[in-house]
């Protein structure tokens, strides 16, 4: 496992996951609003999956996403996680990241910082903009370099609305190429999204119990990434939640192949959001 997180591209795709629609309002067919809000989930070690070399597991995220779709969104995000694996003892591995997306998903501005029990933190700090076809990347941690992809990518936020668009369309799957600026700021994944059929049972987590959520679509969604060029068929990480048709996500699952957590919402608060016409 490396020092920057369990899967830190995993971390920043879910730090993604967490965007929404207009506010308390169903939306149109055609249009995805994301709503700024304010979250936390409670980690613990899935149990229901064979864990290599991790005996327990606990962690929390937090994060603020605030903005509006004509500028773009803010999002801050943390992650800890603390890993006990019997003879190495515990570790406790720190990720955060800050992020800025513009509306248009033309640009995405982020810096991740990450350590695992007292190691130094690693820091990744960039700027990703469309270019032409494909997309070029300016680093200036860990050291300042550019590069340029050929090939387009989504970022974050753009990939979402596209994962939402695709459930209120019915279809099953989407795929997509994703650039986080995880890892070193130079991976693209591949994501396959498997999107199940709209969920009518009420939420068992209560910060979902609410009259904001009654009338919002909600669909079981997996994400699968794998690294672009890697050659491999099983993915790098795998993310399964529930996701709401504003953004929110509930029952949260984490899956870093050598052991999996399970994310519980414990807060919600929808935060206040500007009117915006696009």
């Amino acid at each position: 496992m490396k020092t920057n997180a369990p899967g830190l591209a995993g971390i920043l795709a879910v730090a993604a996951l967490w965007n929404g629609a207009a506010f308390a309002q169903p939306q149109s067919a055609g249009r995805v609003v994301l709503v700024p809000h304010r979250a936390v989930y409670d980690l613990v070690l899935d149990d229901g999956k064979a864990a290599k070399n991790v005996e327990s597991a606990r962690g929390r995220i937090a994060f603020d996403f605030t903005g509006d779709a004509c500028e773009g969104y803010a999002l801050s995000f943390r992650q800890v996680t603390q890993l006990d694996s019997g003879e190495r003892g515990p570790r406790t591995i720190d990720a955060r990241t800050t992020s800025f997306e513009a509306g248009d998903g033309a640009s995405y501005r982020f810096k991740t910082e990450s350590s695992a029990s007292g190691t130094p933190t690693e820091t990744v700090d960039g700027m990703a903009s469309k270019a032409g076809d494909g997309y070029e990347v300016k680093l200036s941690a860990p050291k300042a370099e550019t590069h340029r992809e050929a090939i387009g990518a989504l970022f974050p936020n753009a990939q979402m609305k596209a994962v939402i668009q695709a459930a209120r369309a019915g279809q099953s799957t989407l795929n997509v190429r994703l650039y986080d600026g995880a890892n070193g700021g130079k991976d693209v994944y591949e994501t396959l999204s498997v999107i199940g059929r709209r969920i009518e049972a009420k939420p068992v987590e209560t910060p979902l119990l609410r009259p904001e959520f009654e009338k919002l679509a909600r669909w079981p969604v997996t994400m699968s990434y794998f690294k672009v060029g890697s050659g491999e068929t099983t993915p790098s990480y795998t993310i399964s939640f529930e996701l709401y048709e504003n953004g929110v996500t509930g029952a949260v699952r984490l899956d870093y192949g050598s052991f999996a957590l399970r994310g519980t919402l414990t807060r919600l608060d929808l935060l206040p959001q500007a009117e915006c016409a696009k």
